[in-house]
């Protein structure tokens, strides 16, 4: 699957265009901006007229009064400038802010709503760094760079003009010396930014590396591998290190290269100017307001080299993020939906049902099943590990969509309906819990907000989750780490049951949900289940006797397909494959227990 992540990175700024339409919104403050921009240049150029006044008319001439009004001139300058300022850094800043909060949010809520398999293929932690550290390089461009570089050019610009009003002689040296900065900009400009991409991607590793150690900490101490994590994380700092150094490197030398050859074209223009000056063919006051606006200009390119590195940088971040604005969801809403019939007499249906994983197209998982499944039915799915059945799971709620047949969901395709409907109708249990830090009221209520205090409580009542929950501190109030930390594997299978017993699905999907029960909790939640059977269709992948007998009906799936349908003792009389799996599957006590009730 090519979700658009792996193309050749472009070596063009307008990379940069897609991040421009999340500066309309802002029109209004991107002109106060542009008009404080003006302003502030335009006054610094003025700066220029100040300085040949003053030494032509106020020092050569003597004259106190045409002194004093130049310099009330420049205090005036100086107040607008200060006013301008502050106008076009606050709201250059205010918009930079806003639109990378902007991208943020638009990435994210993207991202999101993508097919799971799209984050198989892409590290959600290469893709946090993307969210974070992209977006603040476009925060200081839009909120920063590109103010610099607009300013410098209108400075460049109208300093070029004044020269040649001021001295047009002169102004032909400056001019010379613009190829001899320009293509420096541009030879090493093309390094600077193939390094800063490469640095981006290294450093978005660096990330991964870490959040991974960090996040499975306790794997990490178990087989004492920190001292290994501790080598790998510092060769890949050292690694994105090397790579920072490179493009500073031609970023130094670009920038020290620019400035000798502007400043050996001031000297000359400084020799010449004072022979002029000696010679009486212009006055020291347009030889100063020249060397003003020389210096100006140089100082625009100088700046203009610069912060052109980090429109590069930025360019590299904007095509990463875009990327991933642009990466297709393989799961496509239907335009409208369909809508589910009254009192459907299967809540279940599985018809013809084959699929294979995008990335693995050479293997079928499914092959041609074929199930039903009464409204307020129990079925227990068993097989061994690998024969799809977290797979159907999966399918099921339409985390991806199956390579032929289809899933009927209360009498109607899922393929049919809205995702939010589909997924509004099934409520999960995963084998492996996964809470998310904040209060246990947030985790219970997580699929359903809305529910009133004996919603909640009545769900952690069938989950046998509320005694516990009320021992606590803080009881629903009760802050737990990520990852459901600083509770037992028990407690967090209970909240994640009373999780999806709170939504009031019509399909409950129940994968090994008791796991990680001891024998007293299993026992609560194998009577929960019993009086949720005929409130809700409920399918669980069982290897549990207790859990499998409970059932209605059990489902016995080998390599992708359905081989045997009926209950416990049927099929243990019946199907082979289903014998041996009991014989290993199930515990001894168990075994002993069934043989004796068979035999009585």
């Amino acid at each position: 699957m090519d979700d658009g992540l792996n193309r050749p990175v472009s070596k063009k700024l307008t990379n940069l265009r897609p991040a421009w339409r999340f500066l309309k919104p802002y029109r209004r403050q991107v002109l106060w901006a542009s008009m404080a921009l003006v302003m502030t240049a335009g006054v610094t150029l003025s700066i220029g007229q100040g300085i040949r006044i003053v030494i032509d008319q106020g020092l050569s001439d003597g004259s106190s009064m045409i002194l004093s009004q130049s310099i009330w001139f420049f205090a005036i300058l100086v107040v607008v400038l200060t006013l301008g300022t502050f106008v076009r850094f606050y709201f250059v800043s205010w918009v930079g802010e806003r639109v990378s909060a902007d991208i943020r949010y638009a990435v994210f809520s993207h991202l999101i709503n993508l097919h799971p398999g799209f984050f198989e293929e892409n590290l959600p932690t290469e893709i946090q760094s993307r969210i974070t550290t992209d977006t603040t390089l476009l925060q200081t461009v839009i909120g920063s760079s590109v103010s610099i570089a607009l300013r410098n050019i209108l400075m460049f610009c109208g300093g070029l003009v004044l020269l040649f009003v001021t001295n047009a002689k002169l102004s032909l040296v400056v001019i010379a010396s613009v190829p001899f900065v320009v293509l420096p900009v541009i030879i090493f400009g093309r390094r600077v930014r193939n390094l800063s991409r490469f640095s981006q991607d290294t450093l978005a590793e660096v990330g991964t590396q870490a959040g991974e150690s960090l996040r499975n900490i306790k794997i990490v101490q178990s087989f004492n591998h920190e001292a290994h994590d501790v080598q790998e994380f510092d060769k890949r700092v050292g690694v994105a290190f090397d790579i920072a150094i490179q493009r500073i490197k031609q970023r130094s030398f670009l920038i020290a290269l620019v400035m000798l050859l502007v400043l050996g074209a001031i000297a000359t223009m400084l020799w010449i100017g004072g022979q002029d000056v000696l010679a009486g063919r212009i006055s020291p006051g347009e030889l100063a307001a020249f060397i003003f606006y020389a210096f100006m200009v140089a100082g625009s390119v100088g700046a203009i080299s610069e912060v052109y590195s980090d429109l590069q940088r930025a360019a590299g971040a904007t095509e990463r993020l875009v990327e991933l604005l642009g990466a297709p969801s393989q799961l496509l809403e239907p335009p409208t939906s369909k809508g589910f019939p009254q009192n459907p007499e299967y809540s279940l249906s599985v018809d013809g049902l084959s699929f294979t994983y995008p990335h693995r197209k050479s293997i079928e998982v499914l092959t041609d099943v074929n199930f039903l499944i009464k409204t307020g039915e129990m079925v227990a799915l068993v097989g061994p590990s690998g024969a799809g059945k977290s797979t159907l799971f999966d399918l099921v709620q339409r985390f991806y969509d199956p390579t032929s047949g289809r899933i009927l969901l209360n009498g109607t395709n899922i393929g049919e309906l809205k995702l939010s409907e589909v997924r509004s109708s099934i409520g999960f249990v995963p084998q492996d819990p996964t809470l998310f830090s904040g209060s246990i009221r947030a985790n219970v209520t997580y699929g359903a907000p809305e529910s009133d205090e004996h919603e909640i409580h009545e769900a952690l009542e069938l989950a046998h989750a509320l005694k516990f929950v009320k021992q606590l501190p803080d009881g629903l109030e009760t802050l737990i780490g990520e990852g459901g930390a600083g509770l037992s594997g028990g407690q967090k299978q209970r909240l994640a049951i009373a999780r999806a017993l709170l939504k009031k699905p019509d399909v409950l999907l129940l994968d090994e949900a008791t796991s990680a029960l001891d024998a007293e909790s299993e026992e609560y939640i194998r009577q929960s289940i019993q009086e949720l059977k005929g409130r809700c269709s409920i399918l669980v992948i069982a290897h549990r006797l207790s859990t499998v007998r409970q059932a209605d009906r059990i489902l016995i799936l080998s390599e992708g397909s359905v081989v045997a349908d009926g209950n416990h003792e049927q099929l243990i009389k019946s199907n082979d494959l289903y014998a041996r799996f009991a014989k290993i599957q199930f515990s001894n006590e168990d075994l002993m227990q069934d043989k004796a009730r068979t035999a009585g």
